[in-house]
């Protein structure tokens, strides 16, 4: 097992509170030596830190950030269930951008979830990716994602 809890301190990362359910889900489930989160929103103490388009009324910009916040999310529900320490690798990311009609930018959206997972887990955070555009999100959201660990 690696130290990546280390890595989150080196690095000036403090992992969230998991975020509680909004449905009837949990936020990760083990299987094997998987770990898929639920799909994750951009949601900081409690609120959603964002809502709208991407292309409108938010930025591609920010909303790389918000899927960033979505990343953390996971890995907080990752941490929660396994302990961040048990992960071996950044398996699958699959993130989904709630598009303004024309917006075709949703893979520079989703690198905000991709770039955290390199700066925490090196070569091990390397993943397979979809980034996909959608009409609506939950709650309005800007932008959600999920992902699939490998754990030891």
């Amino acid at each position: 097992m690696s130290a990546w809890s280390a890595r989150l301190d080196e690095l000036g990362i403090a992992l969230p509170e998991v975020v509680a359910p909004l449905a009837a889900y949990v936020p990760a489930v083990r299987t094997g030596n998987l770990v898929y989160t639920s799909g994750q929103l951009p949601i900081a103490n409690g609120e959603l830190a964002a809502t709208g388009k991407v292309g409108a009324e938010v930025s591609a910009e920010d909303a790389a950030h918000l899927a960033r916040r979505c990343a953390l999310n996971a890995l907080a529900a990752v941490d929660s269930l396994v302990g961040i320490d048990s992960v071996v690798k950044v398996v699958k990311v699959v993130g989904f951008v709630a598009s303004a009609p024309g917006f075709t930018g949703q893979p520079g959206v989703i690198n905000g979830a991709s770039e955290l997972f390199g700066e925490v887990f090196g070569e091990a955070g390397a993943h397979a990716r979809s980034a996909v555009g959608v009409a609506e999100l939950p709650r309005n959201a800007p932008v959600e994602v999920e992902v699939i660990f490998e754990v030891a």
